[in-house]
């Protein structure tokens, strides 16, 4: 260790309290922000692709500071999850669903005895929170989603059909000649082939078909249980409106959709995080009260 690291103080998110956590071949650090109340809600953040669990700090201290229990981990590859993309062997959404999530969501229930268990998800983290419920329906008591949307191409509208066609397609060529994405055209960092190839498939089809997987995630969606949020955001061009009101026909959810003026300022799909302060008191209560912002 040099002087420098020696002498440099963790940070925040890194002074969280934190479980390890195994699957597969992949280690995962959890970090927490438990509640006084034992038995208050816990809320698993899910990040986007190729972002890390630490840039939705924010969100977590205000769900934390109206009263909830929060956790937050990387996805496989990403942030501190181990290995490092590239490092390991390839994966898909296969192993994201069926065996991190449910290695994950032990370790909360182990933790927060008692407690119900909220997942929260933002674009490809919203796409797995669902996919999960809809496999466990007796293990989540609730979803809600930001930028989650199909990326069926159609969805996309028909001024976006080609584009939204030929990217995601090319991106999920590259990814499977090449075995891993580099990031850049619509996703902004480095992504495992096999979460791609799956991606794509789905743009293709419209339809949740990961390699490997073992349920009829479609079907399944179509019976989902658990309340949900979807919430979409009006400058979003990543998960646009149309997309997420297309999920929705999908499976059995509420929508919140933020227009500029609703107090929220950054309608972006990822500037939002700067309006936590305004974001985390409304979905607290959506979690505790089932009440949709006005």
């Amino acid at each position: 260790m040099s002087v420098s690291e020696a002498g440099r103080r963790p940070s925040e998110f890194s002074s969280l309290e934190s479980l390890t956590v195994a699957s597969e071949g992949a280690t995962f650090t959890v970090r927490l922000l438990p509640a006084a109340d034992p038995a208050a809600p816990v809320v698993l953040v899910l990040p986007a692709m190729a972002m890390k669990a630490k840039f939705y700090l924010p969100l977590a201290k205000a769900l934390h500071a109206a009263g909830l229990s929060v956790a937050t981990v990387d996805l496989r590859g990403q942030g501190e999850a181990k290995p490092a993309l590239r490092e390991g062997p390839d994966f898909g959404y296969r192993e994201l669903i069926e065996a991190d999530l449910p290695a994950v969501t032990a370790a909360l229930r182990s933790r927060f005895p008692g407690a119900p268990l909220h997942l929260f998800g933002h674009s490809l983290g919203g796409q797995i929170a669902l996919l999960f419920t809809a496999a466990h329906p007796d293990e989540v008591a609730g979803v809600v989603t930001i930028g989650t949307g199909t990326v069926f191409w159609r969805a996309f509208g028909p001024r976006r059909w080609a584009e939204a066609l030929w990217k995601i397609q090319w991106i999920g060529l590259v990814a499977k000649v090449r075995g891993w994405w580099p990031g850049g055209v619509l996703i902004p960092g480095a992504m495992a082939g096999g979460v791609m190839t799956d991606w794509a498939r789905h743009s293709r089809t419209s339809r949740y078909r990961p390699r490997g997987g073992s349920h009829d995630y479609d079907r399944l969606l179509r019976e989902v249980r658990a309340p949900v949020l979807l919430i979409s955001l009006a400058e979003d061009t990543l998960g646009p409106k149309s997309n997420v009101d297309f999920l929705a026909t999908r499976v059995p959810s509420q929508r919140w959709h933020i227009e500029r003026g609703a107090g929220v300022e950054h309608l972006d799909h990822f500037a939002w995080i700067k309006d936590s302060a305004v974001l985390g008191p409304a979905i607290a209560a959506w979690v505790t009260q089932g009440q949709l912002p006005g």
